[in-house]
């Protein structure tokens, strides 16, 4: 197939032709996309005054359409929008009847918007509510943590929550299944000092419950552990023959990890160890095997010398 060939001043006046074509083009497309043109983005509610002494839950999602008229531009914006931005929504009305018109408040709406933007209308138009007596409950709080020590540190003493409850009031139904709060995930990594913190309450889920407070206070007692060995007496469990059991050897030496703090308080009287004469009565063992039966708070257990113990039994 032949290729035409042009003359130079012919590729000139085509080229011309082109960028005529392209700014032409361009000056339309400016144009179109100024111009004012209506589109529909959904978006998430969120409530403020909502009315006192009173439960309410939504019947309908908590998402709605706003039909919004703006540019060319700010519609191609929008479609490429993944979280269009929340608007907020009067309950003020619900003190005197069971719904909200948006019609009544798109001048409010219009205000969280763009000022070159407007709301035409919002889809559903109403929202409408469901109301119960509102109630108190007082629920524990549960920390939520993720928690790694440097090496020979660890928890010394019981995490302290302050405050260790939460209040939450709400629908009598819904805080019937409220047992306990959980606060959000505390990530701490190569501790190696005491904690002092402060944590947010897991936010709610519930558009109808509210919670209070909206944080707590974290303290975690943290201290270096080091080895302690104990020398314990044997107990028997499940002697109830009373037979005359001798032991071989009758004390047996722990090894637990302490917390240096915790050193002189872990003595015999916080731990204590027996044998279950019910190995030998059911499952006719010769030798028995120790049982730790208390150990001292935040401490764990190394080694117990010997692991098990020859005994005999006078009849």
């Amino acid at each position: 197939m032949p290729f035409i060939k042009l003359t130079r001043i012919e590729q000139k006046r085509f080229g011309a032709v082109l960028i005529c074509a392209l700014c032409a083009v361009g000056a339309w497309l400016f144009l179109a996309l100024n111009k004012k043109y209506p589109y529909t983005v959904q978006t998430e509610l969120l409530y403020k005054d909502e009315p006192q002494g009173k439960a309410f839950k939504a019947l309908q999602p908590d998402t709605v359409d706003l039909k919004v008229e703006g540019t060319g531009w700010q519609l191609l914006f929008a479609r490429l929008r993944i979280k269009p931005p929340s608007i907020t929504v009067s309950l003020q009305k619900l003190n005197s009847r069971s719904y909200v018109v948006f019609s009544e408040q798109l001048e409010q709406v219009n205000r969280q918007l763009e000022t070159s933007q407007r709301v035409i209308s919002i889809k559903p138009d109403t929202l409408y509510f469901d109301f119960s007596r509102r109630t108190n409950k007082r629920v524990p709080l549960k920390l939520i943590s993720k928690l790694t020590f440097a090496p020979q540190y660890g928890i010394s003493k019981e995490i302290k929550l302050t405050p260790s409850y939460v209040n939450i009031s709400g629908p009598h139904e819904e805080l019937e299944k409220i047992h306990v709060w959980h606060t959000d995930s505390l990530k701490l990594s190569d501790i190696k000092s005491s904690v002092d913190a402060r944590v947010n309450i897991l936010k709610n889920a519930i558009s109808n419950v509210s919670i209070y407070p909206s944080s707590v206070g974290v303290k975690i007692p943290v201290d270096e552990f080091t080895e302690k060995t104990i020398e314990v007496p044997l107990s028997m469990l499940n002697n109830r023959e009373y037979y005359d059991v001798k032991l071989y050897p009758k004390k047996v030496k722990i090894t637990l990890l302490v917390a240096l703090s915790n050193y002189n308080k872990a003595d015999e009287d916080l731990l204590k160890a027996a044998v279950d004469l019910n190995e030998w009565k059911v499952l006719g063992h010769h030798k028995l095997s120790i049982k730790i039966t208390k150990m001292p708070e935040f401490s764990k257990l190394v080694s117990i010398v010997p692991n098990n113990v020859d005994f005999i039994i006078e009849k």
